[in-house]
């Protein structure tokens, strides 16, 4: 009886340990006084449509617009990604990239243009596109091989009743020079 005690103690405490070493990812908190996004470095808003990925060895990326997030992917592979994020549209809810649905549609307003917004389940997805009148759900999955294009003419339009993403950040054009206004033009 006492070699069947200690070979369950010795099973256990094993299965314990392997439990250990089993590296758990969790979104971080948004701090809009310094996180800036990876790809545009523009301030990351404590918002919906804020993203982050942690990569496998512990580092993490925030992004502004889940195309900024994708635009990353493409520049640096996905293999070394431990936990990506996006947040829900109706709740700000972190939700892990593979398991939410998302809506597309070129007129939704987003931070950097892209016109993807995450839910929580297809059902809130699908609620979305119903009320707005516009938009295609997607996985995903869906994500991974569609083609991402900004619509440059939602980049300084006002979302949520606040000033557009892109005049928070600066005051030049779109080529990065400033403006007829700035230079008493």
């Amino acid at each position: 009886m006492k070699k069947w005690n200690v070979g369950l103690i010795l099973v256990l405490s094993l299965l314990v340990l392997s439990a250990c070493g089993v590296k758990k990812y969790k979104p971080l908190a948004i701090n809009e006084a310094v996180d800036i996004c990876v790809i545009c470095n523009m301030q990351v808003k404590d918002d919906a449509y804020a993203t982050q990925l942690t990569t496998k060895d512990g580092k993490n990326y925030k992004f502004d617009d889940i195309g900024c997030m994708n635009e990353w992917k493409e520049k640096n592979g996905t293999k070394d990604i431990g936990m990506d994020y996006v947040r829900d549209y109706n709740d700000k809810e972190w939700i892990e990239f593979s398991k939410a649905s998302y809506v597309y549609d070129e007129s939704l307003r987003t931070p950097m243009a892209y016109g993807v917004i995450s839910f929580k389940d297809s059902t809130a997805a699908e609620d979305f596109v119903k009320e707005q009148g516009v938009g295609t759900v997607l996985t995903a999955g869906d994500l991974a091989s569609r083609e991402w294009k900004q619509n440059t003419d939602n980049m300084n339009m006002d979302m949520h009743g606040e000033e557009g993403h892109m005049d928070d950040h600066m005051s030049e054009d779109q080529d990065g020079m400033p403006n007829d206004q700035e230079t008493g033009m």
